[in-house]
């Protein structure tokens, strides 16, 4: 009898070369099991950079890694919608990491920028692998696993896994899966394609409740962040002449805002989604104040705009569809700046 195909993955056409993959493997079996690892991922990390980290980690657990770390940028603060993944306790603040790991392994960072200081250990580590699904990514460290068709990072963590001889289990799996689902917009955003839908039927079989998922990621806020989107929203402006016609809808958030709601920063991560699904307007764009002064700024297109070329010219980077980048300046002079790029 003829044995069963293995899974498609869900890693595209421009994704890693073998001798990529085969670098990343021999860069784990090298350094994990004895040595000192720490994981990295993006400030203000979102679903599919926390879960991909955390999935990575347990896995490397699973090979029999003891020295694992995992770290980010920035305050060790997790948005409440992700406050419940497994394997928290394996992050710790920046100053804490391995300052000379054996191996540094970064998840869904698309330039050695958006890790903050933690980008130092490029220079001290011994190894260094990057995975990654950002277009933008100029490619850095000793090996790049970089795929710019994946639907989100954790697509190449479950092809490494893999590769390892990892299988995936409930607690792997759920972090996997709520990085797909995010990265994905619930499966809705272009490069959703046939293998995406298999790897979540994987996660699924390996124990993944995609409805507990979906109502801790998506369907729980705490009131003050309702009337928080409310004021927020409020302010939104249409430009339909905008983008070469296409049409722009942008808004503002300020600090004054998160303190009269009670609310922190990461709050407003999600408030892109309902600006966006505004009818005449191809681009949209949040401004969220940061404390510093400068602006965090979200841009979404729907396709008639490449908001990666845009926020790539302001100093961020990103996807065709969805990309940002930190704004100087007031609100109206980083909106100039966008008009004038889009």
């Amino acid at each position: 009898m003829a044995q069963a195909p293995p899974p498609a993955s869900a890693v595209g056409p421009r994704g890693p070369s073998a001798a990529a993959w085969s670098a990343a493997v021999e860069a784990v079996r090298t350094h994990a099991p004895a040595g000192r690892v720490l994981l990295a991922c993006h400030v203000n990390p979102d679903g599919d950079a926390l879960g991909s980290m955390l999935a990575l980690a347990a896995g490397l657990r699973r090979l029999g890694a003891t020295g694992v770390q995992a770290s980010f940028p920035g305050p060790l603060e997790v948005p409440g919608s992700l406050a419940w993944l497994p394997g928290l306790d394996a992050v710790v603040p920046e100053d804490e990491a391995w300052p000379d790991p054996d191996l540094l392994v970064t998840l869904d960072a698309a330039s050695p920028s958006r890790l903050g200081a933690l980008a130092g250990r490029f220079a001290t580590a011994r190894a260094s692998v990057v995975l990654d699904h950002h277009a933008s990514n100029p490619g850095f460290g000793t090996v790049s696993l970089v795929d710019p068709d994946a639907a989100a990072t954790s697509v190449l963590v479950e092809e490494l896994l893999a590769r390892l001889g990892v299988p995936l289990d409930p607690e792997i799996a759920e972090c996997l899966y709520v990085a797909l689902v995010t990265d994905t917009g619930s499966f809705r955003f272009d490069l959703t394609t046939p293998a995406v839908h298999e790897m979540a039927a994987r996660l699924l079989r390996a124990g993944v409740r995609p409805a507990d998922v979906s109502r801790r990621v998506f369907d729980s806020r705490p009131f003050g962040a309702v009337r928080l989107f409310a004021d927020v929203l409020s302010r939104a402006r249409l430009e339909p002449e905008a983008a070469g016609g296409g049409g722009l809808v942008w808004t503002y958030a300020l600090l004054a805002d998160l303190a009269a709601h009670g609310q922190r920063p990461h709050v407003l991560d999600a408030l892109i989604d309902p600006v966006r699904a505004t009818a005449e307007a191809d681009v949209a764009c949040v401004l969220k104040e940061a404390a510093d002064g400068s602006w965090n700024v979200s841009m979404r297109s729907k396709g008639g705009a490449d908001v990666s070329r845009v926020a790539g010219a302001l100093g961020g980077g990103g996807h065709r569809l969805a990309a940002g980048f930190t704004g100087h300046g007031t609100a109206d002079e980083v909106m100039a700046a966008i008009r004038a790029q889009l």
